[in-house]
């Protein structure tokens, strides 16, 4: 079983669709920072901002965060 630590790929989805950490932030109504700290493992977000960027991309919550096994 895996130890429940989130993955992500947030930066790899954000910049294939060619956005700024502070594009996204923008778009999603979040600080730049914010989107760093996610992208960096140092925040987990919350279910509402993980749905947020998801919907801001246009994809799913499953497609910018996994658990690592």
């Amino acid at each position: 079983m895996g130890d429940g630590r989130l993955g992500s790929n947030l930066k790899e989805v954000r910049t294939a669709a060619g956005l700024t950490q502070a594009e996204l932030a923008d778009r999603a109504g979040v600080s730049r920072k914010t989107i760093n700290t996610v992208e960096n493992g140092v925040f987990v977000p919350s279910t509402t901002l993980a749905l947020q960027l998801a919907r801001t991309l246009g994809t799913t919550v499953e497609a910018l965060f996994y658990l690592k096994s």
